[in-house]
């Protein structure tokens, strides 16, 4: 089973699941697909799409999703590395009013850099993403490597508040 994770922002993400859609269409995902769309409101017979989902309900999902395709929050990416599942994630991005600045590029190019995730910065590398997801195994965090995202992820948000101050 594939997890989809959107998180919460009040923008639409409308694209990544227009492209997971594709991907069924096409025969490249052959799972069960189901959708926590969080804000994206999205019509499909092909992913069981749910707005959220109570808490227990979201872990136990995560608990048995083979692959989490999430966006690029750092909450989600750390739920789904956190039960040591394989991960694509996708930036929301400015120019399709999916977020207030690009900072989801960062966050993913440091799990990347960390070999935690599989990351990409358009939807159309999908298809190539879920054929890397099959041949890797996912990284286990141990307490350290906690601490490293934990560090990576102060920095970010610092880094994300200054230029906001910026403007």
């Amino acid at each position: 089973m594939i997890l989809v994770l959107l998180g919460t922002q009040n923008n639409s993400f409308h694209r990544l699941l227009e492209e997971i859609d594709n991907n069924i269409k096409n025969g490249n995902i052959q799972d069960e697909v189901i959708v926590q769309a969080g804000f994206t409101k999205y019509n499909s017979k092909n992913m069981q799409i749910f707005d959220m989902l109570p808490k227990n309900e979201f872990d136990e999902l995560i608990k048995k999703a083979d692959l989490v395709i999430t966006h690029g929050g750092v909450g989600s990416i750390m739920s789904a590395i956190k039960m040591g599942k394989k991960v694509i994630a996708v930036p929301r991005l400015k120019k399709y009013e999916e977020h207030v600045n690009d900072h989801q590029l960062e966050i993913i190019s440091t799990f990347k850099k960390q070999g935690l995730i599989i990351g990409i910065n358009d939807v159309k590398q999908l298809p190539k993403a879920l054929k890397e997801a099959k041949s890797i195994q996912p990284k286990h965090i141990s307490k350290g490597t906690n601490k490293i995202v934990q560090i990576i992820d102060d920095f970010i948000q610092n880094d994300i508040n200054k230029k906001k101050e910026k403007k």
